[in-house]
């Protein structure tokens, strides 16, 4: 009955933690002038997310958004999960108690909320400096457990390791770098943290996207579990000794918990039936891969930089136009190797054909075994004149590492009929080449008849509507440069704008008091009719604002002249208003007898 009571609760617990997605990760007190970092989590592809407004703190970026791959391994079985993360950089430039508001976003059309926070500011001390982060501080997840630290896995049961197909490849030649990771336990999930530099490289990342392979493998007599995380396809460009950095990644490992006695009954979810692992957070690096890169051997003619293994072919979308007419040659160099950095060869064409620079369309395959597919060169060609021609052969050489040896590919010569052009397609000829050729009719008469030129001013030419038209356009102007005067001067009388205004703002401030009329909150209330009332008398009179009060107000509509009669309708709606918070009453009669004495002194005014 007792372990049964438990497994229920237990149960309970774990069903209302596994319903609430969205978490946040944020210190639950940080210094003044410190930066910390607050992030949100849900462990699925998110989308639409709403933040907090992090009131009193500073946002330096975010949220920032970032999307991770993890993997799972239980029982030599593995699994791919996404998560998407939203991360804000706050920093905290005031004392006290922060309360940060919920949080949203959208989850398979679903809106997940993760519920509000506080953050306590407090000025530094002489202990060791805070964490950006996470450190120091409480950290709040509503659906994770707290992983344990990273000592309780040692380094023979869980690490990482890079490997390079070939160290000492020829320069330009393809290699595949593979991450592993080995484990003799569980793992949760994975994240890389910092990727490697490949100084002196060109890298091509062909990780096939959700597809992790595994595999068992065998290491100084232990049996490990292999997990291939990242492939990369590497292109020295250079010779020498080059060197590839480690690359960084933290992993969440589950592993059996200890059981622990207290005496409580808090025992019963220590018992491996209910909580048999731990969440175990641990830091992998891999190793360094020294690669040492051998020089190509002496070139011959016609080399552009192909190291690989290659076939060509040459052809042409027709083999008989006519003059003036365009031809697309296509030069297609297919295989596996460095297929990105091979350049356009260089072909004499005839000087009959007016040539363009070559386009480059690519087909290139990413798999895990490396970069292979195709790259075509495209020439578009216009023969000028009719004749037949010859698009001539040539050599295309490339270097094959598996030999050691650079090869020569024949690109047989293809020829073409060019039949006499259209004279009438001769105007429609046009070039992007810098010398362009003079035709024998590069010049066409507009008009060849003879034509009687008329003064546009003289009597008999002018129409009648010409002169009431220039003066009217003369008088708009004249109308609108005085007119555009007058507003500037009127802009520059500050306090004719401020008195032109005032009844604007006055009726625009007891708006938002009448909807605060019939409400609770009186000191809201009185605060718009306050704001109204010194507003309008500041727009009014042109009296600055800072020197009014309940005691200067007078002094300052007597320099201003105000009659009487209205200087004592404006103190004693001031001194209402004073004592409306505090005297007795209806508060909702008070309320409306004080906002119609606001109007109509406003009206007055």
């Amino acid at each position: 009955m007792r372990h049964l009571l438990a497994f229920s609760i237990y149960l309970l617990a774990f069903l209302t933690l596994s319903a609430q997605e969205l978490t946040v990760r944020a210190p639950g007190r940080v210094d003044v002038g410190s930066r910390f970092e607050v992030r949100y989590e849900v462990n699925d592809r998110a989308s639409d997310f709403r933040g907090p407004s992090f009131k009193g703190l500073s946002v330096l970026s975010g949220p920032m958004v970032s999307h991770q791959q993890g993997m799972t391994i239980i029982n030599g079985q593995m699994s791919r999960n996404v998560s998407t993360g939203f991360t804000y950089i706050i920093l905290a430039d005031a004392e006290g108690t922060f309360n940060i508001g919920s949080a949203s976003c959208n989850v398979d059309g679903k809106r997940v909320t993760c519920q509000g926070f506080s953050i306590r500011v407090e000025k530094g001390s002489t202990q060791a400096p805070q964490q950006n982060a996470y450190g120091g501080g409480q950290q709040r997840r509503q659906s994770a457990a707290q992983p344990a630290q990273s000592g309780s896995i040692d380094s023979k049961s869980l690490f990482a390791r890079a490997s390079i197909s070939k160290n000492n490849p020829y320069q330009g030649e393809q290699v595949i770098l593979t991450y592993k990771i080995y484990t003799q336990v569980s793992l949760s999930q994975y994240q890389i943290d910092k990727l490697p530099g490949n100084k002196g490289f060109w890298s091509e990342d062909i990780t096939r996207d959700g597809a992790v392979r595994q595999y068992e493998e065998t290491v100084d007599g232990r049996r490990y579990m292999v997990a291939e995380i990242r492939r990369g396809a590497l292109f020295a460009q250079e010779s020498g000794k080059l060197t590839i950095e480690p690359l960084d990644l933290d992993v969440l490992a589950l592993v059996q918990r200890q059981r622990q006695r207290t005496g409580s009954i808090w025992d019963l979810f220590d018992d491996p039936f209910f909580n048999p692992t731990q969440a175990v957070e641990k830091h992998l690096r891999t190793n360094n891969i020294n690669v040492h890169v051998k020089p190509l051997p002496e070139a011959p003619k016609g080399f552009n930089g192909a190291v690989g293994s290659f076939n060509v072919k040459a052809e042409t979308d027709t083999r008989e136009v006519r003059a003036n007419e365009a031809i697309t040659y296509r030069l297609t160099v297919s295989g596996a190797g460095n297929l990105m950095l091979i350049d356009a060869p260089a072909i004499e064409f005839p000087k009959v054909f007016e040539v363009y620079d070559p386009q480059i369309n690519d087909h290139i395959n990413r798999s895990s075994n490396g970069i292979s597919g195709s790259r075509t060169f495209e020439w578009v060609l216009i023969p000028r004149n009719q004749g037949d021609y010859t698009l001539p052969a040539f050599s295309f050489v490339f270097f094959d590492p598996n030999t050691g040896r650079y090869v020569t590919k024949r690109v047989e010569a293809i020829p073409v009929h060019i039949n006499k052009g259209d004279p009438k397609s001769m105007k429609n000829v046009t070039s992007n080449k810098s010398d362009v050729k003079l035709l024998n009719s590069d010049i066409n008469y507009i008009h060849t008849q003879n034509t009687r030129l008329t003064p546009l001013l003289s009597r008999d030419s002018t129409p009648w509507w010409f002169w009431p038209l220039l003066l009217l356009i003369l008088s708009g102007t004249a109308a609108a440069i005085i007119v555009g005067r007058r507003n500037q001067a009127r802009q520059q009388d500050i306090a004719g704008v401020r008195l032109r205004r005032a009844t604007k703002m006055a009726r625009r401030r007891l708006k938002s008091a009448a909807a605060l009329l019939h409400t609770d909150n009186d000191n809201r209330f009185y605060e718009e009719i306050y704001k109204a009332i010194w507003g309008c008398l500041a727009d009014k009179y042109n009296i600055e604002l800072s020197r009014l009060s309940s005691d200067t107000v007078r002094q300052c509509l007597a320099e201003k002249q105000v009659p009487d009669e209205q200087q004592a309708r404006i103190l004693h709606t001031l001194q209402q208003v004073d004592m409306a918070r505090f005297a007795p009453g209806d508060a909702s009669t008070r309320k409306q007898e004080i906002y119609d004495e606001a109007l109509q002194m406003i009206v007055m005014i």
